[in-house]
């Protein structure tokens, strides 16, 4: 069983759907949007909107209404916007989509990771949230990788080939002089919860203790294909779960034609959530979506295969690596 050293980072982006009761797939399928419209994520919630608008296009279906209400990424002002929307007869709300703009704690989300490694059926070793502030982390990497102890191993080992009669001692200490540390680590993987500088930082902490990305597996979240990992051969091969490159490329392809700018990722999502709605509202002979939900079901859309159950939502996702420079899907 493969046991992993896992660093939590809190996920700062998430997706609901909050229901109404009795939608009926013969009345108009009014779908409300809680996103920032104003306020530091605005732009965000512009893509989001424009997203939604170009699904409601493709589908070409007059039975779909939209009506976007403001979060402004604050608790107090997406809840007054999710009463509007229930006030108008709107019985699907997709959103909010920044926990900033919910009341839970940011326990919730912690525990929302753990709960994922968990169920992953993984055995987990040790599990650790860390502080990126470079000095604070070095520090905190030192503790998990047992560097200290390690450290000394490595320079009593040095001392003892230095007063043996090895012939070849001159080797094998030059070879160990290279060496930060030496000793094992009882763990086959590293999972880090992270995105961007911050995880290049946690990765290169963990290469100066001597835990090395082609010794250890180092798996992250999805990184939409960061082409900066490219270039960051000393933490490849780097693992993550991702959407389907290829349904990501065309999905750009379509919305930068029609905007002429690029989306932003939760665009994506967006995009498919509307005609996931779509096909649940038009296909099924159950009129209740709360009850569509709770039944066992599968929606094909545009960038990936999303699985419908005891009212979550799954997104079905391909696992990729990052080595010699190259992107390469595993599955």
């Amino acid at each position: 069983m493969i046991k992993l050293i896992k660093i939590i980072y809190f996920i700062i982006l998430s997706f609901y759907f909050l229901f109404f009761p009795n939608v009926n797939a013969q009345e108009k399928i009014k779908i409300g949007l809680l996103v920032p419209m104003s306020g530091e994520n605005k732009e965000i919630g512009e893509s989001i909107i424009k997203a939604v608008g170009l699904a409601v296009k493709d589908i070409d279906n007059d039975l779909i209404e939209i009506y976007p209400k403001d979060t402004a990424t604050k608790a107090n002002q997406t809840l007054k916007s999710a009463f509007e929307l229930s006030e108008m007869g709107i019985k699907i709300v997709i959103g909010p989509v920044f926990y900033e703009s919910l009341t839970y704690p940011i326990q919730d989300y912690e525990f929302e990771v753990k709960r994922g490694m968990k169920n992953s059926k993984i055995k987990i070793y040790k599990d650790y949230e860390y502080n990126i502030e470079p000095t604070k982390l070095t520090k905190q990497i030192e503790e998990i990788t047992n560097y200290r102890i390690r450290k000394q191993n490595l320079e009593d080992e040095i001392k003892r080939i230095k007063n043996s009669n090895d012939p070849n001692k001159e080797k094998k200490i030059k070879r160990l002089e290279k060496r930060y540390t030496l000793g094992g680590l009882n763990f086959d993987a590293v999972v880090i919860a992270d995105f961007d500088e911050s995880l290049k930082s946690v990765s290169t902490s963990l290469l100066y203790t001597d835990v090395l990305p082609k010794n250890k597996y180092f798996i992250t979240l999805n990184q939409w294909f960061d082409e900066s990992l490219l270039n960051e051969t000393d933490i490849q091969p780097l693992y993550y779960p991702s959407i389907n490159k290829e349904n990501f490329d065309s999905y750009k392809i379509k919305y930068y034609n029609a905007f002429n700018e690029d989306p932003t990722h939760l665009s994506l999502l967006s995009y498919d959530l509307i005609g996931l709605v779509y096909y649940l509202s038009m296909n099924s002979k159950i009129e209740n979506l709360n009850k569509i939900f709770k039944k066992k079901n599968s929606f094909k859309g545009k960038i990936g295969i999303f699985d419908i159950k005891n009212n979550k939502i799954n997104h079905r996702l391909n696992f990729y690596k990052i080595e010699d420079q190259k992107l390469i899907e595993i599955f």
